[in-house]
């Protein structure tokens, strides 16, 4: 098969080295791509949003299966846009990607079919947005509509805090409505399932790291670092999502004429009153990507074909029973200001560490050096016989890596670590 991949952080270049592996492949491609990307896939100058470009590439290289890695281009239409001439294509359309592009279109899905999440209400109002958080308090949860790379959601702590951030989550919003909603208790999950139509094939689980810093401190980010699997999410958590959450919003997806095809990332709080869902997103998460692709036994290329050609019920997919962890070194500022164009090297000693593979999130090639392109710089993954062998990998891959501009958070996997341990 001749493949073109879409993207270019760290969770594509997970993606393409996955897919390099695959006996199906005969050529990938990936646009824009990076550095770490390049080392398994043919880079080309395409740019993803000159959707008759894309077409046009396809078309010249016949390719097989184009593999959407972000969020931006399947809200943009995308696939559709690839469906329409006859192109096959991992990622869902524009209309069930709404899932992860409007906070209210999933909010009111989720109360239209008594799919369990958090108590909300959805106000083009500021008025009403003061007035609900006056009579709710603190903590509570503002997000603003559409993409904003993970940035669009402000958990309050107080009042206070809650009634500054109405301007920003306005302005994010722009014409859509505000979703203010309750601030649930409990741990958190992340949940991967293929889906086509009504077909689920379930994957497995993981736990992002959203805040910046060591203890869960600082601004929310893209995610700082992850493990698989999370031990908080059970065989019994996994049974009432899957049929509470996961199944009822195919079903309504294919039922409203517009199926779901693609993965399906299910962000979960496993509350004391069970799993509620706090968001959908349309693509792998990231950094969640990077470890779900060490634990994946079987073949990547196989089940995103089977997913794009509706034959999930006949597919099944096996994990390591080991456990896979990244952490993210990202460029100091991050997720506020940053500089770009520091000297990043070591990756090739780092690479050399037992069960560990560092994933370029925001590299290029500047000359003959490697340097920093974004917030999120490396994705250090290693892969272990407990949670404890993995980070000891992970951070060991670190400390050879020379990047004195770049930072990271040590406590990586410690809830996971503190259950080993039995505290």
């Amino acid at each position: 098969m001749n493949v073109l991949l879409i993207g270019s952080g760290g969770r594509e270049h997970a993606m393409s080295w996955k897919i390099a592996a695959s006996p199906l492949l005969s050529k990938l491609y990936a646009a824009p791509g990076n550095p770490g990307i390049a080392e398994d896939a043919e880079i080309v100058p395409l740019k993803v949003e000159d959707q008759t470009a894309v077409i046009a590439f396809c078309k010249e290289k016949k390719i097989d299966l184009v593999v959407i890695g972000p969020e931006a281009p399947l809200t943009a239409g995308l696939a559709d846009a690839l469906l329409a001439a006859q192109i096959k294509v991992f990622g869902p359309q524009k209309i069930p990607a709404t899932l992860e592009g409007s906070k209210s279109f999933t909010k009111r899905l989720c109360a239209e079919h008594n799919i369990p999440t958090a108590a909300f209400i959805e106000t083009k109002s500021r008025e009403e947005a003061r007035a609900h958080i006056e009579k709710h308090g603190a903590p509570i949860v503002l997000k603003a509509d559409g993409l904003h790379a993970g940035k669009g959601v402000i958990v309050a702590m107080t009042k206070k805090e809650a009634l500054m951030a109405l301007d920003q989550v306005f302005a994010m919003s722009g014409d859509a409505p505000v979703v203010i909603e309750e601030f649930l208790e409990g741990e958190e999950a992340s949940y991967f399932c293929f889906v086509h139509g009504e077909q689920v094939l379930p994957l497995t689980s993981a736990q992002d790291h959203k805040r910046v810093f060591d203890n869960d401190q600082g601004p929310n980010t893209g995610g700082m670092g992850a493990y698989s699997p999370a031990p908080v999410f059970t065989k019994e958590v996994e049974k009432e999502v899957l049929e509470k959450i996961v199944r009822p919003t195919a079903r309504a997806l294919s039922l409203a004429g517009t199926p779901y095809s693609g993965v399906l990332y299910i962000g979960l709080m496993i509350t004391k009153d069970g799993p509620k869902l706090i968001e959908y997103n349309v693509r792998f998460g990231d950094p969640e990507c990077q470890v779900l692709m060490l634990r994946m036994v079987d073949d990547l290329l196989t089940l995103m074909l089977a997913t794009a050609n509706g034959e999930l019920d006949k597919s099944s997919v096996r994990w390591r029973d080991q456990v896979a962890i990244t952490v993210v070194y990202a460029n100091k500022g991050y997720p506020g200001a940053y500089k770009s164009g520091s000297e990043v090297r070591g990756i090739e000693k780092a690479n050399l560490v037992d069960g560990t593979i560092v994933f370029h999130a925001g590299t290029k090639k500047d000359g003959g050096k490697l340097t920093a392109n974004g917030g999120r710089v490396l994705n250090v993954t290693s892969i272990g016989e407990t949670v404890t062998e993995a980070r000891e990998r992970a951070y060991q891959a670190i400390e050879l890596i020379d990047w004195p501009e770049g930072f990271y958070r040590s406590d990586i996997g410690w809830r996971a670590i503190a259950r080993e341990k039995g505290k």
